[in-house]
C-alpha cells in the first residue's frame, strides 16, 4: 500500500515539473519572438510617430534612409521614378547628400537631370532633390518632377522671343519708313511711296496683334460654354467673304461642295476664325489662277457623326519635315512668302487650339509641287442634340411607365435622318466638285 502511494506521488511531481517547464519554455519563446530583428529595423515600426502619415499625402517623391543608406521607406511615385531599386537608392548624389546630411545635420538641396527608363538617350527627367535630418538615425529625401515646368517655361520663353521678334519687324520697319518720309518731304512721290509701305507695315502690325489676342483667347476660353448648332454653308460663306479679294486679285477660283444641311457644335466666331485661316492659307499660297476647293461631309464615328471640312489648294505643297510642325505658333514653311502675304505663323496654330478644344481635330496632306489638303473634323450638332433629346425622353418615360420596352417606341422617334442625307460626299484630298 504504501508502495503505491509512493508511485503515485513521484508521478504527479513529474507531471507537475513537465507542466512548470513548458510554461517555461512558452514564455521563453514569447520572449523570443517580440525581440526586434535585424530585418524587422527596416519596416515601418521605426519611423517617428505620425511620418507615415504625413509622407503618404505629400505630392513630392519620398525616400527614407537608415544610417546605412538602406531604403526604410518610399513612396510609389519614387519607385515610378527609378530612384529606388533593390531596397536601394539608385543615384549616387542623392547617397552622398544624405550621407553628408546625416554628418552634420544641414537641410541640403540639389537638381539633377536623371535618364528616363524605358527611354533611349537624350531624354532627361529634371528633378529637385531636397534632404532634411528625420529624428537622430533617419533621413528624410523629396524629390520633386521639374520635367514639366521645364517644358512649360521653355515654351513659354520661346513664345515671348518670337513675339518679340514679330513685333520687332513691323515697328522697326515703320520707324524707318517715317524717317524717310521726313527727310523726303519736298518730293510728293517718295512721300506717296513711303506712305503706302507704311500702311502696308502697320496692318501687318494690326494683324499679329489681333491673332496674338485670337490665340490667348482660345486657349483660355471655353467655347462651349456658349456652343450652338453652326451652318457649315454659312461658316463656308464667310471663309470665302474674307479672301474673295485676295482671291479675285490672283484669279483664284473658290469651288464649295457638299456644304447644305450639315452643322456643327460649337462657338460660331472660333469657329468661323478657324475655317477663314483655312481658307486664307490655301489662297495666299496658291498660284494665280488656280482652284481652291471647300467641301464638307458627314463621317461616322464612336459617341456621334463628326462633320469634316476640306480645304484643299493647288500650290506648292508642305515638305514631310515641314508638315511635322506646321501647327506650330510662329512657324512658317516659307518666311519671304510670308513677309510679302503678311502672314504671322499664328493662323494653324490657333485651328489647331479651336478644333482641340471642340473635341475635333485637323490633319493635312500634302505634296511638293501637288498642294495640300486641311480636314477640320468637328462633332456635329445634329448628332449631339439627338443624343440629348434621346436621354431626355428616356428619363420621361421611365419616370412615367418604368415598366415600358424599347419595342413601344415609334418609329418617327427612332430615325437617324442626317444618316440619309442627299448630299455629296466628296473624300479628301479629291475635294474639287
Amino acid at each position: 500500500m504504501n508502495v503505491n502511494a509512493a508511485i503515485a506521488a513521484l508521478a504527479a511531481l513529474a507531471g507537475l515539473c513537465t507542466g512548470v517547464i513548458a510554461m517555461l519554455a512558452f514564455r521563453w519563446s514569447e520572449r523570443e519572438q517580440a525581440k526586434p530583428t535585424r530585418s524587422s529595423l527596416h519596416t515601418d515600426a521605426v519611423l517617428p510617430p505620425g511620418v507615415d502619415t504625413v509622407l503618404s499625402v505629400l505630392r513630392s517623391s519620398a525616400v527614407v534612409l537608415d544610417e546605412a543608406d538602406a531604403v526604410v521607406k518610399a513612396s510609389s511615385a519614387a519607385y515610378a521614378l527609378g530612384l529606388v531599386r533593390g531596397g536601394k537608392l539608385a543615384v549616387e548624389p542623392m547617397r552622398q547628400m544624405a550621407r553628408d546630411t546625416r554628418r552634420d545635420g544641414e537641410i541640403r538641396q540639389i537638381e539633377l537631370d536623371l535618364p528616363r527608363r524605358g527611354t533611349g538617350r537624350g531624354e532627361a527627367l529634371a528633378v529637385s532633390a531636397r534632404v532634411a535630418p528625420l529624428g537622430s538615425r533617419l533621413v528624410l529625401l523629396l524629390v520633386e518632377d521639374l520635367t514639366e515646368a521645364r517644358r512649360i517655361e521653355a515654351v513659354r520663353r520661346d513664345f515671348v522671343a518670337n513675339v518679340s521678334h514679330e513685333l520687332k519687324t513691323p515697328v522697326g520697319a515703320l520707324s524707318l519708313l517715317s524717317e524717310a518720309v521726313m527727310d523726303a518731304s519736298d518730293d510728293p512721290e517718295a512721300v506717296t511711296r513711303f506712305a503706302g509701305r507704311m500702311q502696308i507695315e502697320a496692318t501687318r502690325l494690326t494683324s499679329l496683334v489681333q491673332e496674338l489676342i485670337d490665340l490667348s483667347r482660345v486657349q483660355n476660353d471655353d467655347p462651349l460654354e456658349d456652343a450652338e448648332p453652326v451652318r457649315v454653308d454659312e461658316l463656308v460663306a464667310e471663309a470665302i467673304d474674307r479672301c474673295r479679294h485676295q482671291a479675285g486679285t490672283k484669279q483664284i477660283t473658290m469651288a464649295t461642295g457638299g456644304t447644305a444641311d450639315l452643322h456643327v457644335w460649337g462657338n460660331r466666331g472660333q469657329l468661323a476664325a478657324a475655317l477663314g485661316n483655312l481658307v486664307e492659307n490655301a489662297v495666299n499660297y496658291s498660284p494665280a489662277r488656280t482652284r481652291v476647293g471647300i467641301a464638307a461631309r458627314r463621317i461616322p464615328a464612336t459617341g456621334g457623326d463628326l462633320i469634316e471640312i476640306a480645304v484643299t489648294d493647288q500650290g506648292i505643297g508642305i515638305s514631310e519635315k515641314d508638315r511635322e510642325r506646321i501647327f506650330e505658333r510662329f512657324y512658317r514653311v516659307d518666311p519671304a512668302r510670308s513677309r510679302q502675304t503678311g502672314g504671322t505663323g499664328l493662323g494653324l496654330a490657333i485651328v489647331k487650339h479651336v478644333a482641340a478644344s471642340h473635341g475635333g481635330e485637323v490633319t493635312v496632306w500634302s505634296a511638293e509641287g501637288q498642294g495640300s489638303t486641311f480636314t477640320l473634323r468637328l462633332p456635329e450638332a445634329g448628332s449631339v442634340r439627338d443624343r440629348d433629346r434621346d436621354r431626355a425622353r428616356d428619363r420621361d418615360r421611365s419616370s412615367r411607365e418604368p415598366y415600358e420596352t424599347n419595342a413601344d417606341l415609334d418609329g418617327e422617334d427612332q430615325d437617324r435622318p442626317y444618316e440619309t442625307n442627299s448630299c455629296e460626299h466628296l473624300s479628301a484630298p479629291e475635294v474639287l466638285p
